[in-house]
């Protein structure tokens, strides 16, 4: 079955409004550079120029899609943007930003997420006559949007209605004509901050992103709140707000780039600290501590500091490789990881290793990069990873595979997950050590595929 090495997540957004009227569509451009690796597939950006809208979208990755040239056509003080992770290439209609004309003009969603009861929603909207572009969720929205606007005053007050029908976990930035919008999900699943650049308000999936246009970091999102900016400044909707949050545990362990800030907490240092909390659990005899790069770099800085085990670098990562130019078959895999990865031997040869990675999804990569370090003549390989196990599919539009393909639940034993891995040992942050990683006690976190438990529906 073809079910990724790696849990994905669906997107990320940054939306601009420049009050003094500048062009925004460089910024954009580079904001969602720095969001690159929330989306590999597609990208897009819509800016609004007086109400004339201009689209760049297409497959392929942010700096293949937009060039310098292009970039400068994006006229505009209001813009958004997105990237999207997938397999494969979507077809056009499917690419974010999507833009539709209704009763007041043409309105552009990007959305990061998933929405719940979208299938039943656009049921009764296509029963009702309405017509679909894409199989994209954020479509459903638009259509709620545009019904909504011929009763609500406002493009603002319409998706407050919308939020009111739409059950799920995301983050949005909506561009009317006048207006910038964003929203967060009631629970906070997904992540959205706020910044300011001179007159400019910046919405953005992580802070890297306000950082990359030099950007002021303002505050997160509220769980549930709206924010619009308008030429008449910057107004928030708390309608939805005071609901029990829960930000996806995986953005710290993988998903959020580790100079990114996400509700308060630095990604870096809640990955080091995992780490070193791993090294306290889980102590080895060991010469050398490799993070499986770049995923586990952080956390293998960690667990040598906890450890006192020298951290090197004894896995390169050729960051130009690309599955794209094999199958998605087990042979195309393994021929996409011999690629991606190599071994420094000199550092390996006759070193008891501690291979440290931030998660393990199915094992695929991780037992070939064993097998890549027996053969470059380790002499053990002990497997750490710093976060709990995974044993339960995300409910919330984080890509993995079904729950009988997860390593964890395959291989119920260490025993038998060291006999398929062909490492000496392994080891996973406890699932209790999670709360002691630095993450703000106030904010509560949803950690379903380590526990079993969806915080929102008890199961």
């Amino acid at each position: 079955m073809n079910f990724p090495d790696r849990m994905k997540d669906e997107c990320g957004i940054i939306g601009i409004f420049d009050r003094a009227g500048g062009d925004v569509g460089k910024n954009i451009c580079y904001g969602l550079f720095s969001l690159q690796h929330r989306g590999h597939i597609s990208c897009g950006i819509v800016t609004n120029d007086h109400y004339k809208l201009t689209t760049i979208k297409d497959n392929g990755l942010v700096n293949d899609v937009f060039s310098a040239d292009k970039a400068a056509t994006l006229k505009g003080n209001i813009g958004i943007g997105h990237v999207r992770y997938n397999f494969g290439t979507d077809i056009r209609e499917n690419i974010q930003p999507i833009t539709t004309r209704y009763c007041k003009g043409a309105i552009s969603l990007a959305k990061n997420g998933r929405i719940m009861n979208a299938q039943a929603l656009r049921d009764t909207l296509e029963n009702d006559g309405a017509i679909f572009q894409s199989t994209r969720d954020a479509e459903v929205i638009m259509h709620l949007i545009a019904r909504a606007r011929t009763h609500c005053p406002s493009a603002e007050t319409s998706l407050l209605e919308v939020m009111r029908q739409i059950d799920g976990a995301y983050s949005m930035v909506i561009m009317s004509p006048k207006k910038l919008i964003a929203c967060r999900d009631p629970h906070g699943f997904r992540p959205l901050c706020m910044g300011k650049l001179g007159d400019a308000v910046v919405f953005a999936s992580e802070t890297c992103a306000l950082d990359s246009i030099g950007a002021e970091y303002v505050r997160d999102v509220r769980p549930g709140e709206l924010i619009r900016v308008d030429a008449t400044g910057v107004r928030s909707y708390t309608d939805f707000c005071g609901h029990d949050t829960s930000l996806c545990i995986y953005e710290y362990v993988y998903f959020a780039r580790p100079d990114s800030i996400l509700d308060g907490n630095a990604v870096y240092t809640v990955r080091e600290r995992a780490g070193e909390l791993l090294a306290e659990c889980a102590p080895v005899d060991a010469d050398v501590v490799f993070g499986i790069p770049d995923g586990g770099t952080s956390f293998a800085q960690g667990y040598s500091r906890a450890s006192g085990i020298p951290v090197r670098a004894g896995i390169i990562k050729n960051k130009f490789s690309s599955r794209n130019l094999f199958s998605l078959e087990e042979k195309g895999r393994q021929m996409a990881i011999n690629l991606k990865y190599n071994v420094l031997k000199p550092i390996v040869r006759d070193k008891r290793v501690v291979l440290v990675d931030d998660s393990l999804v199915r094992g695929k990569t991780s037992k070939k990069l064993i097998k890549m370090l027996k053969a470059a003549g380790a002499a053990e390989v002990h497997v750490r990873i710093a976060s709990p196990k995974l044993i339960k599919s995300c409910p919330f539009g984080i890509q993995m595979p079904p729950n009988k393909y997860l390593f964890a639940l395959a291989y119920a034993t260490e025993k038998e997950m060291c006999e398929e891995l062909g490492c000496d040992s392994i080891a996973f942050l406890p699932l209790e050590q999670l709360q002691n990683t630095g993450l703000d006690k106030n904010f509560h976190y949803c950690n379903a595929c380590f526990s079993g438990k969806c915080p929102k529906y008890n199961n």
